[in-house]
């Protein structure tokens, strides 16, 4: 499996639901933080995400915005 970075923020519902979902699948994942690590907000914002959470696997061939179980379900195979 890629390796994948789930884009988050304190205080963010969606982002903690997906960081749950994932550790019930056991799908490893690397978090930032855009609160603690702010230098990622132009970033995302340059690539047109508006909202987190933002899920990318490292050759950015899946990119999830939001909780979506649907989606998210394709990464714990």
């Amino acid at each position: 499996m890629d390796t994948i970075t789930l884009y988050t923020k304190n205080n963010c519902p969606q982002c903690l639901m997906t960081k749950k979902f994932l550790a019930q699948k056991n799908v490893e994942f690397n978090e930032i933080n855009i609160d603690n690590e702010p230098q990622y907000i132009d970033s995302l914002k340059k690539q047109g995400f508006q909202s987190v959470p933002v899920l990318k696997t490292m050759d950015d061939n899946v990119t999830i915005v939001g909780f979506r179980p649907d989606q998210l379900r394709t990464l714990a195979v």
